[in-house]
């Protein structure tokens, strides 16, 4: 066999007639140039957080995220689940170089954190974002990530649905968020989403797992809400955001008549002392009235639209605050005793205690 094997080879020698070649496909080509461009501007996030045994004692704790530099400044933007109650934050750059990281400032509500390292005057590769805002369902991307703490590892997907809602830690409703089967695992939030251009078209923030690991469902935030946010956070540490200063409940269309209510609403349970919603003369619960197995703070104002749009849970209020500014004034229709009114105020930052 070998020396069929050699007579082969000699063949072709003398024949003139060249070994066939391994070549690459188009699209192995785009993802080979992507991740050799822009690998080197994804980081290794290292965080140690303090927790606390049986017996009180304090126990260091270390997680790992991924993270994209985005400013040759040395400015990071990663996820804020990455870095949450984090003590102390090493960044690891493509070569291995370790960093302590500065926490810039973070959005708990958008799940976004910035972070900044002093590179010494080092030249530091970065990736651009990209526009999010065109994005279509079927288009090809790129994820860089460390996952499972195997640095910036690639894989490759499509956008299988733009549109997506995705619940934060908090409770809040991010809106817009991008879905890819593009393998997203532990060790990958933060990280950059990438169109076939290398743009940031999307920071990777979450998968869908009943087993804790992909099944091809992830979540990106989309890049055009990430610049706002990064923006702000760049300026003043902090995202400012319009407030009502008000508790709300849900109340549905099934709650509604045992609370004495003629529709579905958002139920004001509290109003803040000196709040937008307390200038206006709106009114907090009175009492406790029970509704099943549920107890509400009854006897408030029941919020059922802003500017015309229609609030029936708290969601759809977080909504219609997050398209709304600071210094804006609207006008929040409610229901007190029986009766449909209406509320003229002009909003104001929210506390950062909130």
């Amino acid at each position: 066999m070998i020396r069929r094997l050699a007579l082969y080879v000699v063949l072709l020698a003398t024949s003139g007639v060249s070994a066939p070649a391994q070549g690459l496909t188009p699209d192995e080509e785009v993802n080979i140039r992507v991740y050799g461009e822009y690998s080197s501007a994804v980081v290794n996030i290292s965080t140690t957080i303090v927790a606390y045994d049986f017996f009180y004692n304090p126990v260091p704790e270390k997680g790992t995220g991924s993270g994209a530099i985005i400013d040759e400044r040395g400015y990071i933007v990663t996820n804020y689940h990455v870095v949450a109650n984090a003590r102390y934050l090493e960044v690891t750059l493509h070569d291995g170089t370790k960093y302590s990281a500065e926490l810039v400032g973070i959005a708990p509500q958008d799940d976004i954190a910035l972070l900044k390292i002093d590179a010494q005057g080092r030249p530091l590769k970065t990736i651009p974002f990209g526009d999010s805002s065109t994005l279509r369902v079927g288009q090809k991307v790129l994820v860089i990530g460390n996952p499972f703490g195997l640095e910036r590892t690639l894989t490759v997907g499509i956008i299988s649905s733009l549109g997506r809602k995705l619940r934060t830690g908090d409770g809040r409703l991010i809106r817009g968020v991008i879905q890819t089967d593009a393998a997203i695992n532990p060790g990958n939030s933060g990280g950059p989403l990438l169109d076939t251009e290398g743009r940031m078209i999307g920071v990777s923030t979450a998968i869908f797992s009943p087993v804790g690991a992909n099944v091809g469902i992830g979540f990106a935030i989309p890049a055009n809400r990430v610049k706002r946010v990064v923006g702000e956070l760049m300026e003043k540490g902090y995202v400012a955001r319009p407030w009502l200063g008000i508790r709300g409940q849900n109340v549905d269309e099934k709650l509604a008549p045992l609370l004495g209510l003629p529709q579905a609403g958002v139920l004001i349970a509290e109003v803040f002392p000196s709040s937008p919603a307390h200038r206006a003369g709106l009114k907090g619960g009175t009492h406790r009235k029970r509704a099943g197995n549920l107890l509400f703070v009854a006897g408030g104002d029941l919020i059922v639209a802003i500017d015309g749009k229609t609030i029936k849970t708290v969601d759809d209020l977080d909504e219609v605050m997050d398209e709304l500014k600071v210094g804006q004034k609207i006008t929040v229709t409610i229901i007190r005793r029986g009766k449909r009114t209406e509320k003229r105020l002009t909003l104001e930052e929210m506390p950062q205690r909130f």
